[in-house]
Protein backbone atom coordinates (compact mmCIF):
# COMPACT_ATOMS: atom_id res chain seq x y z
CA UNK A 1 0.00 0.00 0.00
CA UNK A 2 1.44 3.41 -0.91
CA UNK A 3 2.21 5.75 1.99
CA UNK A 4 4.41 8.73 2.79
CA UNK A 5 7.37 6.35 3.07
CA UNK A 6 6.31 4.36 0.01
CA UNK A 7 4.78 6.75 -2.56
CA UNK A 8 2.78 5.61 -5.55
CA UNK A 9 5.00 5.48 -8.65
CA UNK A 10 3.96 7.24 -11.86
CA UNK A 11 5.73 6.25 -15.08
CA UNK A 12 5.43 9.00 -17.69
CA UNK A 13 3.86 7.98 -20.99
CA UNK A 14 5.00 9.48 -24.29
CA UNK A 15 2.95 12.58 -25.07
CA UNK A 16 0.23 11.90 -27.64
CA UNK A 17 -2.59 14.28 -28.55
CA UNK A 18 -5.37 11.72 -27.97
CA UNK A 19 -4.02 10.58 -24.59
CA UNK A 20 -3.50 14.19 -23.46
CA UNK A 21 -6.91 15.45 -24.70
CA UNK A 22 -8.72 15.12 -21.32
CA UNK A 23 -6.12 17.48 -19.83
CA UNK A 24 -5.33 19.89 -22.65
CA UNK A 25 -3.79 20.20 -26.10
CA UNK A 26 -0.45 19.30 -27.61
CA UNK A 27 0.79 22.22 -29.71
CA UNK A 28 3.23 21.32 -32.48
CA UNK A 29 5.09 23.41 -35.04
CA UNK A 30 3.15 24.46 -38.14
CA UNK A 31 4.10 26.25 -41.31
CA UNK A 32 4.06 30.04 -41.06
CA UNK A 33 0.96 31.56 -42.63
CA UNK A 34 -1.43 28.67 -41.94
CA UNK A 35 -4.87 29.82 -40.84
CA UNK A 36 -6.02 29.47 -37.25
CA UNK A 37 -7.74 26.15 -36.61
CA UNK A 38 -8.49 23.47 -34.02
CA UNK A 39 -4.85 22.35 -33.94
CA UNK A 40 -3.88 25.76 -32.51
CA UNK A 41 -3.99 26.43 -28.77
CA UNK A 42 -7.60 27.15 -27.80
CA UNK A 43 -6.89 29.78 -25.16
CA UNK A 44 -9.08 31.23 -22.40
CA UNK A 45 -7.33 34.39 -21.17
CA UNK A 46 -10.42 36.61 -20.80
CA UNK A 47 -10.55 36.89 -17.01
CA UNK A 48 -7.47 39.04 -16.56
CA UNK A 49 -4.27 40.35 -18.07
CA UNK A 50 -2.34 37.67 -19.98
CA UNK A 51 1.21 37.09 -18.76
CA UNK A 52 3.79 35.43 -21.01
CA UNK A 53 7.11 34.89 -19.31
CA UNK A 54 10.10 32.61 -19.01
CA UNK A 55 10.27 30.85 -15.66
CA UNK A 56 13.59 29.47 -14.51
CA UNK A 57 13.34 26.43 -12.26
CA UNK A 58 16.00 24.78 -10.13
CA UNK A 59 16.35 21.02 -9.87
CA UNK A 60 13.92 19.35 -7.54
CA UNK A 61 13.09 15.84 -6.43
CA UNK A 62 10.67 13.87 -8.57
CA UNK A 63 8.31 13.63 -5.59
CA UNK A 64 4.83 15.08 -6.03
CA UNK A 65 3.27 16.08 -2.69
CA UNK A 66 0.47 18.14 -4.25
CA UNK A 67 -1.24 19.02 -7.50
CA UNK A 68 -2.60 22.42 -8.50
CA UNK A 69 -5.34 23.80 -10.73
CA UNK A 70 -6.28 27.19 -12.17
CA UNK A 71 -10.04 27.71 -12.58
CA UNK A 72 -9.91 31.02 -14.50
CA UNK A 73 -7.37 30.42 -17.25
CA UNK A 74 -5.78 28.00 -19.66
CA UNK A 75 -2.04 27.61 -19.16
CA UNK A 76 0.62 26.97 -21.80
CA UNK A 77 4.04 25.51 -21.04
CA UNK A 78 7.05 24.72 -23.25
CA UNK A 79 10.75 24.08 -22.76
CA UNK A 80 12.98 27.04 -23.67
CA UNK A 81 16.04 24.90 -24.39
CA UNK A 82 14.34 22.13 -26.32
CA UNK A 83 14.91 19.48 -23.63
CA UNK A 84 12.30 16.85 -22.89
CA UNK A 85 10.48 17.26 -19.57
CA UNK A 86 7.73 15.66 -17.49
CA UNK A 87 4.28 16.85 -16.48
CA UNK A 88 1.78 15.28 -14.06
CA UNK A 89 -1.92 15.93 -14.77
CA UNK A 90 -5.45 15.01 -13.72
CA UNK A 91 -8.68 16.03 -15.47
CA UNK A 92 -10.50 19.26 -14.64
CA UNK A 93 -13.18 18.98 -12.01
CA UNK A 94 -13.53 18.84 -8.27
CA UNK A 95 -11.25 16.33 -6.58
CA UNK A 96 -9.63 13.76 -8.86
CA UNK A 97 -9.07 10.18 -7.75
CA UNK A 98 -5.54 8.86 -7.54
CA UNK A 99 -6.37 6.69 -10.58
CA UNK A 100 -7.14 9.86 -12.60
CA UNK A 101 -3.57 11.13 -12.27
CA UNK A 102 -1.27 10.65 -15.27
CA UNK A 103 2.27 11.63 -16.19
CA UNK A 104 3.66 12.46 -19.62
CA UNK A 105 7.06 12.98 -21.17
CA UNK A 106 6.79 16.23 -23.12
CA UNK A 107 9.20 16.52 -26.06
CA UNK A 108 11.29 19.66 -26.06
CA UNK A 109 9.94 20.80 -29.44
CA UNK A 110 6.24 21.05 -28.49
CA UNK A 111 4.11 23.08 -26.09
CA UNK A 112 1.16 21.94 -24.02
CA UNK A 113 -1.97 23.90 -23.24
CA UNK A 114 -3.78 22.87 -20.06
CA UNK A 115 -7.57 23.15 -20.06
CA UNK A 116 -9.11 25.47 -17.48
CA UNK A 117 -9.20 23.54 -14.20
CA UNK A 118 -6.72 20.79 -15.17
CA UNK A 119 -4.87 19.58 -12.09
CA UNK A 120 -1.12 19.53 -12.64
CA UNK A 121 2.37 19.34 -11.15
CA UNK A 122 5.51 20.28 -12.99
CA UNK A 123 7.40 20.93 -15.10
CA UNK A 124 9.87 18.31 -13.88
CA UNK A 125 13.16 17.78 -15.70
CA UNK A 126 16.63 16.23 -15.53
CA UNK A 127 19.56 18.48 -14.72
CA UNK A 128 20.37 21.35 -12.37
CA UNK A 129 17.97 23.90 -13.86
CA UNK A 130 15.71 24.55 -16.82
CA UNK A 131 13.67 27.40 -18.25
CA UNK A 132 10.11 27.21 -19.54
CA UNK A 133 7.82 29.48 -21.50
CA UNK A 134 4.65 30.04 -19.46
CA UNK A 135 1.40 31.73 -20.55
CA UNK A 136 -1.24 32.34 -17.89
CA UNK A 137 -2.76 35.44 -16.25
CA UNK A 138 -0.76 38.08 -14.42
CA UNK A 139 -2.32 37.13 -11.07
CA UNK A 140 -2.76 33.37 -11.56
CA UNK A 141 -0.33 32.39 -8.81
CA UNK A 142 -1.88 34.82 -6.33
CA UNK A 143 -5.65 34.38 -6.82
CA UNK A 144 -6.23 31.26 -8.95
CA UNK A 145 -4.06 28.58 -7.45
CA UNK A 146 -5.99 25.71 -5.81
CA UNK A 147 -3.80 23.01 -4.26
CA UNK A 148 -4.69 19.42 -3.43
CA UNK A 149 -2.41 17.80 -0.85
CA UNK A 150 -2.05 14.19 -1.99
CA UNK A 151 -1.11 12.84 1.45
CA UNK A 152 -4.20 14.42 3.02
CA UNK A 153 -6.49 13.29 0.19
CA UNK A 154 -5.12 9.84 -0.66
CA UNK A 155 -2.81 8.93 2.23
CA UNK A 156 0.20 8.83 -0.07
CA UNK A 157 2.37 10.98 -2.24
CA UNK A 158 3.47 10.29 -5.80
CA UNK A 159 6.90 9.68 -7.26
CA UNK A 160 7.68 10.31 -10.89
CA UNK A 161 9.71 7.43 -12.36
CA UNK A 162 10.76 8.33 -15.91
CA UNK A 163 12.53 5.67 -17.96
CA UNK A 164 15.50 8.03 -18.17
CA UNK A 165 16.22 10.99 -15.95
CA UNK A 166 18.97 12.30 -18.20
Amino acid sequence: MPSSNNPLTLKPAPLAADAFAPFGQVITARADGERFGPQDAQLDLGQGTPRFYIMRLSARALEIPRITRHRRVTQCLASVGGKDWWLVVAPPGDTPTVDDIRAFTVPGDVAVKLHVGTWHAGPYFAGDSASFFNLELADTNQVDHDNLDLMDEFGCGLRLAPASEG
